[in-house]
């Protein structure tokens, strides 16, 4: 099969009064057009440029890709690639990997690109978000991303909340699903369980726990308001009230029953200032002294 060179008519139709390519002349788009992220687009050969090393997506659809190279030779390349300069005429791939595969698989010569400075981390931070970005990305594949930009780029949950565009309450329950067990992690990519499923589980306690109402739901199909009951009644402590710290003076209280009594007496008390005194003995005759001291007989 003959080399075919880039068709430029998908990208020319989206610029308004624009001429059609010419193959032979990298085209130049106006700067607005562009916006601050790359430079001007030109005509690349697909041979000077490499892949991403720091590409986080390691698994594309064949069928996907060649569907996409057939729209390629019929449409041309609607949506330029964007690479970095590490040559004098070697170019590595920045985002567009998709693009730049279909683009090989229909072998053309070139592929309209931007160009870019992007250091190391730069290109790992772009790859990384614009892998969040994509529709069809499962949620533990997002969550997985999220933690490489805050460990690998030094971001703080609040930084890459609005890098991707997402609330920090919408990042911080991503990351947490790495918390669960693999097993579970498989389910949602499955989609043997939804979101909803999941943030439910990780308040669930500990791994034997989660894994338990995990088959439970896979097996009798539960809703997300039934697991979340569920992990209520498992841990009735989340329908506890809170403790609170003694005041100096409950203290000295506690103090003086344990004195009077003989025993290690507790004040417990909650938020709202309920609470209970427990007396606790170790023996009979510890039991008759404390009644007695109460003249309850």
């Amino acid at each position: 099969m003959a080399k075919r060179q880039a068709l430029g008519r998908g990208l020319s139709a989206l610029l308004e009064n624009a001429e059609p390519m010419k193959m032979n002349t990298p085209p130049q788009l106006p700067s607005d057009t562009i916006g601050n992220v790359a430079g001007p687009v030109a005509m690349l050969a697909i041979s000077q440029i490499e892949a991403n090393p720091f590409q986080p997506r390691t698994k594309f659809n064949q069928e996907a890709l060649e569907s996409l190279a057939k729209s390629i030779v019929a449409y041309g390349i609607i949506q330029p690639i964007t690479v970095r300069k590490i040559g004098a005429q070697k170019f590595q791939l920045i985002s567009g990997e998709r693009r730049f595969r279909a683009s090989q698989l229909a072998e053309l010569d070139e592929i309209p690109a931007y160009t870019r400075t992007a250091d190391d981390s730069a290109m790992l931070e772009m790859a990384l978000v614009e892998n969040i970005q994509r529709e069809n990305l499962d949620p533990v594949e997002v969550a997985i991303s999220y933690k490489r930009l805050i460990e690998e780029c030094d971001l703080t949950q609040d930084a890459l909340s609005q890098k991707v565009g997402k609330s920090r309450s919408a990042v911080t329950n991503s990351l947490r699903l790495l918390k669960l067990p693999a097993e579970i992690q498989i389910g949602l990519i499955e989609k043997q369980i939804t979101m909803g499923h999941a943030r439910a589980l990780v308040n669930a306690g500990d791994e034997s726990k989660q894994i338990r109402i995990f088959n439970q739901i896979v097996k009798r199909g539960l809703s997300v308001r039934q697991v979340e009951e569920l992990v209520r009644v498992q841990d009735p402590t989340q329908s506890r009230p809170a403790k609170v710290v003694l005041s100096f003076k409950d203290q000295k209280f506690q103090a003086d029953l344990r004195l009077k009594f003989g025993t290690q007496v507790s004040i417990k008390k909650q938020e709202s200032g309920s609470g209970k005194i427990e007396l606790p003995f170790s023996d009979e005759a510890t039991l008759n002294q404390i009644l007695d001291l109460l003249e309850v007989r």
